[in-house]
């Protein structure tokens, strides 16, 4: 994978395009930049710990990886945290 010379700016930010095999891909690290340009590998590190992300990629890879393994998935799955409320905490108060 490449860098293919292109870039897009959004909200005042590049974001770089990398291309393998004709397709476009776009940076993470960019993205991340857009919320805190001194800390994009915390923005991204928390970002693949987040339960909604690991389930995201989990159904990609489902899709379009046909070597993916369901079950090795599972234990990563299981340890990753959720990103929403947790209802327990709530009623707490």
């Amino acid at each position: 994978m490449g860098f293919c010379g292109k870039k897009i700016n959004v909200k005042g930010v590049d974001i770089l395009l990398y291309q393998n095999n004709h397709e476009d891909f776009i940076s993470l690290t960019d993205i991340a930049r857009h919320k805190d340009p001194h800390h994009t590998d915390d923005l991204v590190k928390n970002w693949m710990r987040n339960r909604n992300t690991i389930e995201l990629l989990g159904f990609w890879e489902t899709i379009y990886n046909p070597d993916f393994k369901p079950v090795e998935f599972d234990g990563f799955r299981m340890q990753a945290g959720l990103n929403r409320p947790d209802p327990k905490v709530r009623q707490r108060f």
